[in-house]
Parts: structure tokens; sequence; C-alpha cells
């Protein structure tokens, strides 16, 4: 059984892997909120945003948008708890569905933070086209996850790779793999913001 099904049938393992994922990711979190602007946008849609501690970081530090926490219906019962301890339960609405088939429509800023990487080459682009659908003309797309440098170069995301790889049959990419990812999907990436962390923000925009 796949692994994201698996969750989906045993409640206590989802709720255990979502508190992993938020100890793990904890110093990331902080770090995109700090790296990149958000207080451009009116929304910020968390595509597959767990129980919303990216999404709450980044609104409390940045006043101005509303967020929309994405994500399936056995992850999120945890959310509004939360996204109370961030402060911004009441800038949020948490919507359920599966990205496989729709995202949530009309905001201008998707955020899919550690999603691409679960992924193959077949999948990728259809999560992504479904962002591409429901972006707005003037939107950004946010994907946060470790750009691996080309050649061999030492990082800590060619270890997640192979971890990804077998456990998932997903994988960490280069800048020039993104690029021709999001290109399959209707988008044109614009530029890479490093964060004080092991991520960047990969940001880009309907082509």
């Amino acid at each position: 059984m796949p692994f994201f099904d698996y969750l989906a049938q045993h409640a206590e393992d989802a709720t255990l892997f979502s508190e992993t994922m938020v100890v793990f990711h904890s110093s990331e979190a902080p770090a995109v909120a700090n790296a990149y602007d958000f207080s451009v946008f009116e929304s910020v849609v968390d595509v597959g945003g767990g129980t919303g501690n990216l999404l709450g970081t980044i609104l409390a530090r940045h006043a101005g948008p509303r967020g929309v926490l994405f994500d399936r219906p056995h992850v999120v019962p945890d959310a509004p708890r939360i996204l109370k301890t961030h402060g911004v339960e009441e800038r949020v609405t948490i919507e359920t569905g599966d990205f496989f088939q729709t995202v949530p429509a009309g905001s201008d800023a998707y955020l899919l933070s550690h999603i691409i990487h679960d992924w193959n080459e077949e999948q990728c682009p259809i999560i992504l086209r479904h962002c591409r659908e429901a972006i707005k003309p003037d939107g950004r797309l946010l994907i946060v996850e470790n750009v691996l440098p080309a050649g061999d170069a030492p990082h800590p995301g060619k270890l997640l790779d192979m971890a990804m790889l077998v456990l998932l049959g997903g994988q960490e990419r280069t800048e020039t793999e993104y690029a021709v990812l999001l290109d399959r999907a209707g988008f044109r990436l614009t530029r890479v913001v490093p964060t004080a962390s092991a991520v960047s923000v990969l940001e880009a925009v309907p082509a």
C-alpha cells in the first residue's frame, strides 16, 4: 500500500507523522517566513499544508494575507490547535481535498512545501497543473524544497534524495530540474530564494 494511503486509513499514525514533520522541519518555518516577503499577497493557499505549522508561521510574521490550508480530511483535524498557537486561526480557512484532483481556486499565492519531492516525474506535473488552473494570472507559485547543487558538491538534500527514492519513489531536484517540471505545467521559474535553513523558496509565475 502506498505510504500516504496507509496514513489515510490509520488515524493515529497520521497524527504521529504530522507531529514528526512539524518537529523535523521546525527550523525551516521561521526561515522561510523571514526570507520571502509574503506580505505582498492577499491570500496564500498552502497546498498539502498538513496541520498548518508553516502557514501559521508565515501569517504570524506577515500581517496582510489570509490563508487557506488545504489537505486531505484525515490530516487537518489537528490544524485548528496549531493555528491557534500562532494566533492566526481567524485568518485561515481549512479546506479538504486531494491535490491530484483539484486545489482551491482564486488566490494569488500557492505554497507547496515538501510536496513535490514526494512524487515522480509523471505525478508532479499533475499537482502543478492544478495549481496553474487555480492561480490568479499575476499570482506566484512558491515551492519550498531542498534545491540540490549540480555535480558532486555536498548538500544535506542528497541524503534526503536517497530517502525519498526508497520510501516514496520521489526525489530531490536541482534548480534546472525544477525549471523543467514547472515549464511542463505552464509555469516559469523566476528565482530561487535561499533561507537560513537547508531549504530554498523557488518562485514561479504563470507562463
